[in-house]
């Protein structure tokens, strides 16, 4: 059996797996886990759904195993089942203008796509009004339980984006021909309204402190039962609120593959092919763009933990200027004025190069001996030959040097090779802060706080730390709420007694950083 439309997503795809079909999905990017009850893949992967009764989080089976994936990652297109042109033809109707089209020709191929697109969009922009009206008014009325800054942790920019959704959908609505559908010139919305969809990157930098403090609050069952209210009087799906706020994640990701299926279905000739294709480059940069940024702060607690393991630390944490580990190896540091030689391992992150000292009986065992900082220094390739500077032979040289103050490190690697790499490196590290500060990624304090709190407690006890599952992976059920009780009263229900969790997992220890 072919993939399912996504028509059928919801009801319709749970009575297909439930009859037993088969249903599959493509993979869009690489999912990496370290959960053993996620299900990793690469992009391109096809994964049998087995299980679609959460919207966020599906169970599938992809070769031998078996797991949760996120529903986001993968894609059900829209046009599943049309047979080869070649082995199909169909009986042509007429159209009401007096043409003729043809069922499953690439005009109807086109109109379910468009519509398909516009139907999505209707149901994001009520998704997006009922958490502004459903939840946020509701929070605002009680300043007893949630200050401003809470609110901006928990809910985002989601009111900005809100804004910028009723204004591209209004725009879409425009460009939608009702007569004939096919001929609607979608591609030029997505084009006007590129630049503020990079808004999602502020909320998206911002969901995994929502998940932590809505994890923090949901520990008090007032706040468990307070926003199941705000729930039940906007009359919103039987989702709790976190699954609510990962909609935008998933929904910025999704365009490029909407793009990519309406492209797929529009003729070169058609007015709105060169619009298309150039809103899916755009919108497929937005979605690499956050999901770089997800990367990047899910490696965060990998940076604190390998902080924690080296021993005589000196200075500020590493993730107070630094998320990103580029390259590592071994060089020779020869240090003024005696032109003494020595063997460290470097790291290098944006922004700085750690260097440490290997111990000699404990090879895995490293010891901090200074930090070298990349912003301001120039890199100079040294010819192999005598160093006018330290009057030393040298080779596979080159130096970090600062102007300003005058500082100056020489550095030399075994081989031609590992100097060319560490020179490709050190280009790659000044490219990632340049894009960096233009498109304002930046790790918070809470993140780092938090990262530091865990690698800490680990370091602590010496035992592999117990993680939690993705915070909107616990499918939890809402609290049963007292029926004899009408719905406003529920806002002030006392704070009953705190079960334990049941939603913890263990799971192998985080691998060290390798070269």
């Amino acid at each position: 059996m072919p993939p399912v439309s996504s028509k059928v997503l919801g009801q319709g795809l749970i009575k297909l797996i439930s009859d037993g079909s088969v249903v599959c999905a493509e993979a869009l990017w690489d999912h990496i886990t370290m959960d053993d009850q996620e299900l990793g893949f690469k992009a391109g992967d096809v994964i049998e759904v087995m299980d679609a009764t959460n919207r966020e989080w599906w169970w599938g089976r992809v070769a031998d195993g078996e797991g949760w994936f996120p529903a986001s990652f993968v894609r059900l297109r829209v046009n599943q089942d049309e047979p080869p042109d070649e082995a199909w033809r169909p009986l042509a109707t007429k159209t009401q203008d007096g043409g003729v089209e043809v069922p499953g020709s690439k005009e109807q191929m086109r109109t379910n796509v468009i519509k398909e697109i516009l139907s999505t969009e209707r149901d994001y922009i009520k998704h997006l009004r009922d958490i502004c009206e459903g939840y946020i008014r509701q929070c605002r009325k009680r300043a007893d339980m949630f200050s401003e800054e809470q609110l901006r942790t928990i809910f985002g920019n989601i009111e900005d984006i809100y804004r910028c959704q009723k204004a591209f959908v209004r725009a879409l609505e425009r460009k939608f021909n009702r007569e004939r559908p096919h001929l609607s010139e979608l591609g030029a919305c997505f084009l006007e309204h590129q630049a503020d969809f990079q808004i999602y990157s502020e909320y998206c930098n911002n969901h995994p402190n929502a998940c932590l403090e809505l994890a923090r609050l949901t520990k008090l069952n007032k706040y468990v039962y307070f926003f199941e209210a705000c729930r039940l009087l906007q009359k919103m799906i039987d989702i709790s609120l976190d699954g609510f706020l990962l909609t935008p994640v998933q929904k910025i990701c999704k365009y490029p593959l909407q793009l990519a299926e309406l492209l797929k279905y529009t003729p070169p000739q058609h007015r709105d092919f060169k619009d298309v294709e150039a809103a899916l480059h755009a919108m497929k940069n937005v979605a690499q763009l956050i999901n770089e940024r997800k990367r990047r702060l899910e490696n965060i607690d990998k940076i604190a933990q390998w902080q924690s393991s080296i021993e005589d630390w000196e200075g500020e944490d590493l993730l107070v200027r630094s998320s990103e580990l580029i390259y590592a190896g071994e060089l020779t540091r020869v240090t003024q004025p005696q032109a003494k030689s020595q063997q460290r391992m470097f790291f290098l992150f944006d922004h700085q190069l750690i260097f440490c000292k290997k111990d000699l009986l404990r090879r895995d065992m490293l010891y901090y001996k200074g930090r070298v900082d990349m912003d301001g220094l120039e890199v100079v390739d040294l010819e192999d030959g005598k160093d006018r500077e330290l009057h030393i032979s040298i080779k596979n040289a080159f130096r970090l040097h600062c102007s300003p103050t005058g500082e100056s490190h020489l550095l030399c690697a075994r081989k031609p090779e590992q100097k060319q790499r560490w020179l490709k490196a050190l280009a790659r590290e000044r490219e990632q802060v340049r894009l960096d500060q233009e498109t304002g990624f930046s790790i918070t304090e809470l993140q780092r706080k938090q990262a530091m709190l865990n690698a800490n407690k680990q370091q602590a006890t010496g035992k592999p730390k117990a993680l939690s599952r993705p915070y909107y992976l616990a499918r939890q059920k809402h609290l049963a709420l007292p029926t004899s009780l009408p719905q406003q009263q529920v806002f002030v229900l006392a704070e009953p007694k705190r079960k334990q969790s049941t939603f913890w997992h263990s799971i192998s220890r985080l691998a060290p950083f390798r070269k």
